[in-house]
């Protein structure tokens, strides 16, 4: 009864709005959510409460993404579903009575990394208005290193476990899962990466009060033709956190929230470092007991 409620499509995207009904003095601000589902499951249903809440607690526009699902269909489908809601939103903010310089981008787990890329990639664009922050909800942000403090620490946990994560990735990529045990190894990694990447993903960036009881993995050989496979997996549409520090230091203020019992925590972990060495602004909450 708080708010008025609207299924519309952008741009061929479906949404669902959700505007406060209170008149207000001024123009609102707004929220574009991206569900989790590791881009297979969820739907604007399944996060209707939320959203609800989002827009009743904040006074603000929720516009909340219907973007397609793979299998049915292909990466990176998803992705730009987010990528042309987004745009379209930014546009046509004043219509729902939303300041254009007033909006933010928010999704949990895989919708952290669509928020995440969106936000990459518009970094350029002089033809829209600048979103003014970010939020990542215990984000999955990168799919280089299975085999950081949080992984090890939280392999088993009951509803987001290590080699979930991993199935559901090459689930999401139509990729063969044979290939799990090879990617939770490591060995779709060439070295000359590994290298690259070792000054962004490195259990050194850690903090000390996450890495107890932590055992570095033992070597493993790089195989090429997992590698070949699986080349996706280093796209920043996938792995947002290998994105350049050219592109890093162009992002919007962020807001990170990390939990305890979660694979991904060292994701956002790392993820805050980065913006912080490229002088972004984060607020990071975390939730001790907290789980994906």
């Amino acid at each position: 009864s708080k708010l008025f409620i609207k299924d519309l499509h952008f741009d061929e995207v479906p949404v669902r709005i959700y505007i406060p009904r209170v008149p207000s003095a001024s123009k609102r601000r707004g929220v574009i959510f991206f569900h989790g589902g590791c881009g297979i499951f969820g739907s604007i249903r399944s996060y209707e409460r939320i959203c609800r809440y989002l827009a009743r607690k904040s006074d603000a526009v929720v516009v909340s993404v219907g973007y397609r699902l793979s299998p049915e269909h292909k990466y990176p489908a998803q992705t730009l579903d987010c990528l042309t809601a987004t745009t379209h939103f930014l546009k046509t903010a004043e219509d729902y009575g939303v300041d254009p310089d007033r909006i933010i981008v928010c999704g949990d787990s895989v919708g952290g990394t669509f928020t995440t890329s969106v936000c990459q990639e518009l970094v350029n664009r002089r033809d829209i208005p600048k979103i003014r922050a970010q939020v990542l909800i215990y984000p999955f942000l990168q799919a280089a290193n299975f085999n950081l403090p949080s992984h090890q620490k939280n392999a088993f946990c009951t509803f987001l476990s290590r080699e979930r994560e991993v199935y559901f990735i090459l689930k999401y990529l139509n990729k063969d899962c044979s290939m799990k045990e090879a990617v939770l190894a490591g060995s779709h990694v060439p070295e000359s990466m590994n290298l690259k990447y070792k000054k962004w993903i490195n259990p050194d960036l850690i903090p000390e009060i996450f890495k107890l009881g932590y055992k570095p993995p033992l070597p493993t050989s790089f195989l090429p033709q997992v590698h070949e496979e699986t080349k996706e997996l280093f796209h920043t549409r996938l792995s947002p956190l290998l994105a350049e520090d050219a592109v890093v230091c162009r992002l919007p203020d962020t807001c990170i929230i990390t939990c305890e019992h979660d694979v991904l925590r060292d994701d956002g972990l790392l993820y805050k470092k980065r913006l912080e060495d490229n002088n972004v602004n984060v607020t990071w909450h975390h939730l001790e007991k907290g789980f994906h």
